[in-house]
């Protein structure tokens, strides 16, 4: 079983993987973004960057799926838990190229992807760009210091055009993540755990009950 954990810059993907580790006694597999020597000249001129920045993106994350994906699921563990789809580097192509380089960028994107495996769950953290800026100002990440609010909005009504579109939602969880604090609180977590549980039939879990949100609607 392979699931993937999405969402905006900021929302806490990595950190839910982590927690999530233990529960489900899953190998996990998370996005490597440190290396991308462009990245930070990126977010100081994106126009002139982009293009740059995306393709080693896309090809980092091509190798270390292709790779990486098989092997793990492959070790024996129920489950597979990653931090990213190979989906969300063609998302941000479509903010940040046009023309020929869009257009190039394309191409190289659909052959890869035909390689790569695809997950059997997407869980989508979804959260406001207030939010969003708030926990990306916390984390106070360098190279994410000069991140403007602009781009982030821009970010995150791609990801919710994307991931809430109907053709995705038997294979998509959506969370509403902005009342959420599933790094300190427990009852948070295993809340999102049993959201999980329940998607995927995986044991235990009650399906003639229905799972209520946080908000108190069913």
């Amino acid at each position: 079983m392979y699931v993937a954990v999405e969402g905006v810059i900021g929302v806490g993907k990595t950190s839910l993987v982590r927690l999530l580790q233990i529960p489900f006694e899953s190998n996990s597999l998370l996005e490597i973004f440190e290396e991308n020597p462009f990245l930070s000249k990126f977010y100081e001129d994106r126009v002139r960057y982009a293009f740059q920045t995306q393709m080693f993106f896309l090809l980092s994350r091509y190798y270390q799926q292709r790779r990486s994906v098989p092997k793990l699921m492959e070790e024996g563990k129920k489950i597979l838990i990653s931090d990213y789809t190979f989906d969300k580097d063609a998302l941000f192509a479509q903010i940040t190229l046009d023309g020929d380089e869009l257009e190039m960028y394309g191409q190289l994107h659909t052959v890869l992807a035909e390689k790569i495996p695809s997950p059997d769950l997407i869980v989508y953290l979804q959260a406001t760009t207030d939010t969003l800026m708030h926990r990306i100002t916390l984390r106070d990440r360098s190279f994410e210091r000069s991140m403007d609010r602009e781009y982030i909005d821009l970010v995150n009504v791609t990801y919710d055009e994307f991931f809430m579109r109907k053709e995705n939602k038997k294979r998509v969880l959506v969370i509403d993540s902005n009342e959420l604090d599933f790094v300190h609180n427990e009852d948070d977590l295993q809340w999102i755990e049993n959201r999980i549980r329940q998607r995927l039939h995986m044991p235990p879990f009650q399906p003639e009950l229905p799972i209520i949100e946080k908000d108190g609607t069913k």
